[in-house]
């Protein structure tokens, strides 16, 4: 089985979800379970973030002119009902059911064009950026899957590997222990070097993302994506160590 990890970068106006994300930087939203056929998706989303943002992203998803998912650059008539399944103050339950029409595309359904039936799907949603993780069998092509997804995409997003690796193996896709995307470990470097983890800070995000020539949401969700890396891979070193401790 192989792993593949990407984000989309979305462009303001070109995803209502996406566009609700970046208003209020705080506000998440991943997936808790999402499913594919040829003709169909289901899918269910957690949102966390303020009673605003909440407001923001289920108007998204309730009243967006097409599907969230759908990478057409305009109303493709496709079929699609979004229901609340449950709400509190900090929190957001969503279950999205989506009938595509030939002229949609969207990442799971090009990801079944050119990987396979069996491809598993994780989503998480913060700012302008949807990161996707794929767990695919690895007999597909994955080259005519980015190709096409690039087309689908067009101009309302960039794209940007962060991720490719045997599920198997803890090692990444260079045949080196796993680490942090090569964007990431640029922006993690930039901002030790200029003193953004000083205390006080020497730099603010503002100043770093300017030297490093891109925009602030895209430096803040690489050193968000990074710290979080680097703080799983710490516990997760601590608990093999107190294992092989405990076993002697």
């Amino acid at each position: 089985m192989r792993e593949l990890v990407f984000a989309l970068e979305y462009e303001p106006g070109c995803n209502r979800v996406a566009d609700a994300l970046a208003d209020h930087p705080d506000a998440r939203v991943r997936s808790l379970s999402l499913h594919a056929t040829a003709e169909r998706l289901w899918r269910v989303d957690h949102a966390t973030g303020t009673p605003e943002a909440l407001n923001a992203i289920e108007d998204a998803f309730l009243n967006g002119d097409y599907y969230a998912d759908c990478l057409a650059t305009e109303d493709c008539n496709a079929t699609q009902t979004t229901r609340v399944l449950d709400r509190t103050d900090d929190a957001l339950i969503l279950y999205s059911d989506w009938e595509r029409t030939p002229t949609c595309a969207s990442v799971p359904h090009i990801a079944r064009d050119h990987l396979g039936d069996g491809v598993l799907f994780e989503t998480r949603h913060e700012g302008r950026h949807y990161t996707w993780r794929l767990i695919h069998s690895g007999d597909g092509d994955v080259a005519a899957f980015f190709d096409a997804l690039k087309v689908a995409v067009g101009e309302c997003a960039q794209m940007e590997m962060l991720r490719t690796a045997d599920t198997t193996s803890a090692r990444g896709s260079d045949g080196t222990p796993s680490g942090l995307p090569p964007a990431q470990e640029a922006a993690l470097q930039a901002a030790v070097e200029h003193g953004y983890y000083e205390s006080p800070r020497e730099v603010d995000v503002g100043e770093l993302a300017e030297h490093l020539d891109v925009p602030r949401s895209t430096l803040t969700y690489r050193l968000r994506r990074a710290e979080e890396h680097l703080a799983k891979q710490h516990v997760a070193g601590e608990r093999v160590a107190e294992e092989r401790l405990a076993s002697h």
